[in-house]
Formats: structure tokens, C-alpha cells, sequence
């Protein structure tokens, strides 16, 4: 086996049962691996510098093709069902032995990194993959050690990459031939049959998100995060489409992350050391901090190119609607040192209701935040899918219901545990629709939400009066900073009132029928949050 690059010596691959490779290189440089990529024929430079690439028949996850073994340590621990689907031990070693049988002879490329940016909470991760972009999205998403913390590497968790395998569902136990498995005893990740690289970032955002809770007391958030410049941190949970990356994105906030987070004791810190981020119709004027780290290092995936050109076409979405750029967040001003900051002091739920119904911002009080928090509410609009004509309630636990190994309850009373110690504010912040539901009212404007968000986070919403919600019992300022007061409280903004009152219930309704999955393991504190449909003002 030639090897190639810097090759730690604490560990190889032959313990993986991958000895007998062609060559195995080792933490090669982006520019490196940008090389092996266009001269194996994988992709090409765009004329911002980035490798632009396909990652095949599969442009984003496949949640019903991702599997945890069930063994001694997950039984009796993981929210199992249709987000968290078994896998057999016996299974799972007969398909590893296939999947390293199958990367014998050929060339692979290894990638010691971490997740956790506190050093209390670090993983090392020792990355296998048979394609070179493939190993520099690792590098680019984890977090990247000294030359000299190479020398001495250890790693806990391994993730061995192969797109070009396919399983047999029949004989291997999988839905269809690709496939990602979590091993939390053998602490591996093994994903065979897809080339798309979020799988390899969600794989290790999964296990952190049993281990971190389970283990360490440590929350884990699927959230963007920034701190100001009194040494504030604030958090934004959202699903797409909401305003996450474009609201914590604040020329006058340091960045923490994008998108991956642990709350511990007494800090918040990004898991990773890259951004992954959509460019579908990306703008300079709309995200220049995206537009402008798409350059040397970053990796472009599932995009085209203006014909005749390698200037990329953002709006072309013939391959997928979900392209995607990955870079490391050095490719971002404004980076918070370190890439954490202090426990939080506000915690902002972004949600877009295309009913119009719920209040541009609101307080909500410990047990409303969980039980807001567990139903991850947003709405998607007429047009956005086929199918679509009205208003469509989207409800995702925690804001990432796929990537949660425990019952959403286990996170939101850890939630509401460090709301009690470190006295924080939660905000419900509606990105969507006033006036009216989509197609009557209008969007929410930017400035406005902005202008919002800044009055919570300079304590100038400490002193002014709240009304309460007479359907979802949150409280709404009265008066807010740059923001006219007549969109303050949403009913208002509805010619007929009436129509509010029904759509308003509709909601409520809604919101009721999907949390009674999780009731039963529930605390009365989170239960009695809920809205309360039929009570009209």
C-alpha cells in the first residue's frame, strides 16, 4: 500500500479491513484534491475558482435509506419509527465487510478531522471515501487540526464513503441499494449506493445529537448562531425557507455558525468548521456572504453553467432545486474567534406562516418555547411544489426531525432546563405572511423583521406592554423600534376579523393534531402550552 500525505501513526487502515488498498492518501490539501477531482474526470473549475461537481443520481438525502443499529446501547434509547429505522447487527457487519471488500485495490483518500469547537466536547473523525470531492467536503464541513495535532491523531469515529457500491436490499437488509447506517457501538458510518456529500455531514450531526444529549448534558441545536459585540450570543432555529443563514447573517454580529451547534454549561459552539449552504437563485445583493466565499476550496454541487461559460447559472435548476455550495467558514468575514460564544441570552424561532395568522414576534414563556420547540412549525407556499395550491403546515421536531436519535421531549426539557439557568430569552418570529394568508396579505418585509430582531436583542423589548394571543396565548409587543405598530398584533392587519378568528383556529388545530404523537411523553408544563382553538377575542 503506497500512502501519501501526512499519515498519522497511531492508527491504520488496515483495522478498518481496508489494508489491502491501491493507494490510500492522507490529508491531501484542498489544492490536491482539487487536482485528483478534474483529473479523474469528476468535475471542474467554475471562474470563481470553485470545483463544480455532480454528485449523481442523488442531489440531496434519502431519509427512508438512513438506518441505526439496533443493538445493547440503542434498544431502549433511540426514538425509533420511521426517522430512526433498525438495522440488525448481523446485517450491518455482512454489509461492512461487502463495502470494504469493495474498496480493496482501489484508491482512497483519508481525512482526519473533528466536530465541536470546544475542546470539552471534541470528536476526532477519521474520514474514508472513494472520491477526492468527496474527502474535501470533510474538510471543508469538520473542523480541521494542526499539522501538529495530525502527528498524534487518535480518532474516535470513522465514516468510510463508497457511492460507487450498491447493496442488494434483498441479501443486505437495506430499502434500495443506497444506504447510510449509524453504529453507535462501533462507533461507524458506512454509506454506500449515493454521492451526495450531506450525507457524510448529517451522518456525524445524528450522532452528536445522541451523544452530546445522552451522555454529556449537552444540547445539541440544529441553528445558526452569532454573538454582538457585548459578548451576546444569539441562536436562530428554523426550517428552510424561514430566514436562518440570511438572519444571523449581521455585519454587526460575529458569525458562530450557520447550521450545527451544542449548548453546553456555559458556552455555545459550532459542531463544524464549514458552511453548506443552497445557492438556488443566489445573489450577491440577496447573500453576499455566500456569493462571495464561492471561490478556491469551495466545492459547487449539481449546478450549471451559462452556456459556452464556466460562470455559474444560480437560476437553472434542471439538475435539482437543492443545489448546494460547501466552503470553510474561514471564507466568511466576521467570524466569531474560535467558533463559539457565551450560553445564549435570546433564542429566536424562525417560521414563515403563510397563514398570516401568528405575530411577526412574540415572547413565549418556558413552556411554550418547548412546545413550540418540539412542533418546528413553518408553512410552504402555493407554487413552491407541484401540487401545492394552498397554504401547507410543515411541522419538523426540534427544527431537524431527521437527525434526532432521541425522543423530541429529551431535548426540549433540556431546553427548557437551561431557559431556567441562564434566565433567556425565546422569541417566535414570523417570516411569513400579514394581512392575510398567501395570496392576500403580503410577505413580511426584510427590514422589518430585521429591525425586530435588533429591538430584542438590545433589551428594548424588556420594558414595553404585551398583549396576549387570544388563539396561541403568546405574548405580542405593543410598540417596537422602526417597526409600525398596527403589524404588531396580526389580527389587526385582516380586513375581515372574522376570517382571522377561522384561520387562526384552523392553525391551532393543526398544531394539535400533529403534537399528539408526542403527549404521552410529555410534561404537563409543555402540554398546557398548547393554543387553544375556538377561543376568539
Amino acid at each position: 500500500m503506497n500512502e501519501f500525505g501526512l499519515k498519522p501513526s497511531t492508527s491504520n487502515l488496515k483495522e478498518l479491513g481496508l489494508g489491502n488498498v491501491a493507494n490510500a492518501f492522507w490529508n491531501l490539501t484542498p489544492a490536491d484534491l482539487v487536482e485528483e477531482t478534474i483529473l479523474n474526470g469528476m468535475g471542474v473549475l467554475s471562474d470563481t475558482g470553485a470545483i463544480a461537481v455532480d454528485t449523481g443520481e442523488f442531489t440531496g438525502r434519502s431519509p427512508k435509506d438512513r438506518f441505526v443499529v439496533c443493538d445493547a446501547k440503542t434498544e431502549n434509547s433511540v426514538w425509533w419509527g420511521d426517522i430512526n429505522i433498525k438495522f440488525s447487527q448481523e446485517n450491518y457487519k455482512k454489509l461492512y465487510e461487502k463495502v470494504t471488500s469493495y474498496l480493496q485495490n482501489k484508491d482512497v483518500y483519508v481525512r482526519d478531522a473533528y466536530a465541536c469547537a470546544d475542546e470539552n466536547y471534541r470528536m476526532n473523525i477519521r474520514v474514508v471515501t472513494e472520491y477526492p470531492w468527496s474527502n474535501q467536503f470533510a474538510s471543508n464541513m469538520f473542523l480541521r487540526p494542526s499539522q501538529e495535532e495530525l502527528k498524534d491523531f487518535n480518532p474516535e469515529w470513522h465514516i468510510i464513503n463508497a457511492p460507487g457500491f450498491y447493496a442488494n436490499p434483498e441479501l443486505d437488509g437495506t430499502r434500495q441499494h443506497n444506504f447510510a447506517i449509524i453504529n453507535f457501538t462501533e462507533k461507524c458510518i458506512i454509506i454506500g449506493g449515493t454521492g451526495y456529500t450531506g450525507e457524510i455531514k448529517k451522518g456525524i450531526f445524528s450522532v452528536l445529537n445522541f451523544v452530546l444529549p445522552h451522555e454529556r448534558n449537552v444540547l445539541s441545536m440544529h441553528c445558526s448562531a452569532n454573538v454582538g459585540k457585548d459578548n451576546d450570543t444569539a441562536v436562530f432555529f428554523g426550517l428552510s425557507g424561514t430566514g436562518k443563514t440570511t438572519l444571523s447573517a449581521d455585519e454587526n454580529r460575529r458569525l458562530i455558525g450557520d447550521d450545527e451547534h451544542g449548548w453546553a454549561d456555559d458556552s455555545v459552539f459550532n459542531f463544524e468548521g464549514g458552511c453548506y449552504a443552497k445557492c438556488i437563485d443566489l445573489t450577491e445583493e440577496k447573500e453576499p456572504q455566500i456569493w462571495n466565499a464561492i471561490k478556491f476550496g469551495a466545492i459547487l454541487e449539481n449546478i450549471n453553467f451559462i452556456d459556452g461559460t464556466s460562470t455559474v447559472d444560480f437560476a437553472d435548476k434542471s439538475k435539482t432545486e437543492n443545489t448546494r455550495v460547501s466552503y470553510p467558514i474561514h471564507h466568511i468575514d466576521n467570524i466569531a474567534e474560535g467558533s463559539k460564544g457565551p450560553a445564549p441570552k435570546n433564542i429566536f424561532f424562525l417560521t414563515c406562516d403563510a397563514y398570516g395568522v401568528l405575530p411577526p414576534i412574540s415572547k413565549l414563556t418556558k413552556g411554550q418555547a418547548m412546545y413550540h420547540f418540539i412542533s418546528g412549525y413553518t408553512a410552504k407556499v402555493a407554487g413552491t411544489e407541484a401540487g401545492i395550491t394552498e397554504p401547507t403546515t410543515v411541522f419538523s421536531a426540534c427544527f431537524g426531525a431527521p437527525f434526532l436519535p432521541l425522543h423530541p421531549t429529551k431535548y426540549a426539557e433540556m431546553l427548557g432546563e437551561k431557559m431556567d439557568k441562564n434566565k433567556v430569552n425565546i422569541w417566535l418570529i414570523n417570516t411569513g405572511w400579514s394581512g392575510g394568508s398567501y395570496g392576500v396579505g403580503k410577505r413580511m418585509k426584510l427590514s422589518f423583521t430585521r429591525a425586530m430582531i435588533t429591538a430584542a436583542l438590545e433589551g428594548k423589548l424588556d420594558n414595553v406592554s404585551y398583549t396576549e394571543h387570544e388563539v396561541f396565548g403568546v405574548q405580542m409587543p405593543d410598540s417596537c423600534e422602526n417597526v409600525p405598530t398596527e403589524i404588531l398584533h396580526p389580527k389587526n392587519t385582516w380586513s375581515d376579523k372574522s376570517a382571522y378568528d377561522e384561520t387562526a383556529n384552523q392553525l391551532a388545530a393543526k398544531f394539535i393534531a400533529n403534537f399528539e404523537k408526542y403527549a404521552s411523553d410529555a410534561n404537563q408544563e409543555i402540554l398546557n402550552a398548547a393554543p387553544k382553538v375556538n377561543a376568539t377575542a
